[in-house]
């Protein structure tokens, strides 16, 4: 049987808002432990033209959130990109989750052929059907922010590794 579109998006994004979660805790321990200001860390970035660890974390919710929003035909919620500290953003993926919960399944599998528009900056629109959205727009933004994410703790120093990244997926071991 085919996967359908809530399949493919709803627990992706669950798990894997999750793992980044997880990976917050382990960030800040690494901070306390260290006696690193956790700013440094909220702060640091790859490279001068990348975005932030905190804007990564920003980012990567917005994809879930609005991604399977304009797939349910739903409006997401307004955010404000305003978090300075790792409690901030565990709420904020905390609530993405949460609202991942509120979106109508069948709407969502329903979106596969329906044209779904959304801005590309602040004057373009994208338009493509919503299997192309999910499958080439949304989910690879969304893994391009959690994997920035992930690295740039990784270049930190915080003991994070692929298990942690991965999260709590459905996995059985024989």
């Amino acid at each position: 049987m085919p996967q359908s579109m809530s399949q493919a998006s709803l627990p992706v994004f669950e798990i894997n808002l999750n793992a980044l979660a997880a990976i917050l805790d382990k960030a800040e321990a690494f901070a306390a432990a260290k006696k690193i200001d956790p700013a440094v860390l909220l702060r640091w970035r790859l490279a001068p033209d990348m975005f932030d660890f905190t804007r990564q974390i920003q980012v990567a919710t917005d994809q879930a959130r609005r991604g399977a929003a304009r797939l349910a035909g739903a409006e997401a919620p307004k955010v404000e990109d305003n978090e300075t500290t790792f409690a901030q953003l565990k709420e904020r993926i905390a609530k993405t989750v949460a609202y991942l919960k509120t979106l109508d399944k069948q709407q969502i599998d329903a979106s596969a052929d329906r044209e779904i528009t959304f801005p590309l900056g602040p004057d373009k629109k994208g338009h493509m059907k919503g299997d192309d959205y999910l499958n080439h727009f949304v989910l690879p933004n969304f893994y391009f922010h959690a994997t920035a994410a992930y690295a740039i703790l990784r270049h930190c120093g915080v003991d994070i590794g692929k298990r942690d990244f991965l999260g709590a997926i459905p996995l059985r071991m024989t």
